[in-house]
């Protein structure tokens, strides 16, 4: 049932005193008066979202999970939501009301992300932020957050990357050493003919190729140089969100887009005129970045 004309206003200022106490860092009180809103209005997600932001400032993990997956739930396109909008008379177009919620879903993703980090549940806070990052990624740049949750994804991969490649090591060490010993009494059991140097060499040789085998098979967890053509022009570093220009280079958007903001409208490599609207998402790179990262773990390593 869609909420009355009073009740989604009531809500909506009480939604604004819970703004203003988060500033004054008075999350108890930014508690209470979301918690109101969501009793006028519980199908509203951003009544949610911020709650559980009070929630995250307060360490209240549970809570933040339990809030966020609500948010989650809510159909950020259902008729309830944005007849609320409708009856709050808000004269903006759809798109940008539309921008609002699902910046509302991204965030509860990013700190649904980090509560299941805080409960060691890397695989299902890992899906959460990837699932905020793709919703970031070529959002309204007053509320781009790639960066922020980047940081958080990469921390993440990285110590998941490092405790899986430490097994992967010892594992693969035991193997060689059993192989070895393997090949050892193996050449003790053949009577092989010829003289000692020659049975030498060929163990030697035998040896060499074990040991190839397996620096190949550790060849993906050793650190290396990031390809070029994965990596920002400006930065340097890897991409997280890609864009490329008219010309066919690419950026990374938010350094890009400050370069046009605070510098001028053009390319810094070419020096052709360029405007942010002719910035168009490099899905190729994207996906690129995302299959190297997935091969080399390493990679997500942040300086």
């Amino acid at each position: 049932m869609s909420p009355t004309v009073g009740a989604a206003e009531q809500a909506e200022l009480l939604r604004q005193d819970g703004n203003s106490y988060f500033k004054k860092d008075r999350f108890g009180a930014a508690i209470d008066a979301y918690t109101e809103a969501i009793t006028l209005c519980p199908n509203v997600p951003i009544y949610w979202t911020n709650r559980a932001l009070c929630h995250r400032k307060r360490n209240e993990w549970t809570r933040v999970e339990e809030d966020c997956k609500k948010a989650i739930q809510l159909d950020h396109h259902s008729v309830k939501v944005t007849g609320f909008f409708e009856m709050m008379n808000v004269t903006v177009f759809l798109n940008v009301i539309l921008d609002c919620l699902t910046r509302c879903v991204l965030v509860a993703h990013y700190m649904l992300g980090l509560a299941l980090l805080q409960r060691k549940e890397y695989a299902e806070g890992v899906r959460e932020l990837e699932k905020a990052l793709d919703l970031g990624r070529g959002a309204n740049p007053k509320g781009y957050m790639v960066e922020e949750i980047w940081q958080e994804l990469a921390r993440a991969q990285y110590l998941s990357w490092e405790h899986e490649s430490t097994k992967r090591a010892w594992e693969l060490q035991n193997l060689k050493e059993a192989c070895e010993e393997a090949l050892k009494e193996t050449n003790l059991l053949n009577h092989m003919e010829g003289s000692e140097d020659k049975k030498e060499k060929s163990n030697i040789n035998q040896l060499e190729v074990l040991d190839r085998v397996f620096n190949k098979a550790a060849e993906d967890d050793i650190p290396t140089e990031v390809p070029d053509y994965l990596c920002c022009k400006i930065t340097l570093d890897i991409f997280r969100d890609p864009v490329i220009t008219p010309s066919g280079v690419t950026y990374e958007r938010a350094v890009i887009l400050d370069h046009l903001q605070k510098v001028g409208k053009f390319d810094p490599v070419t020096r052709e005129t360029l405007y942010p609207s002719q910035l168009v998402s490099n899905l190729a790179i994207k996906e690129a970045v995302r299959s190297y990262l997935d091969k080399h773990g390493w990679a997500y390593k942040m300086d």
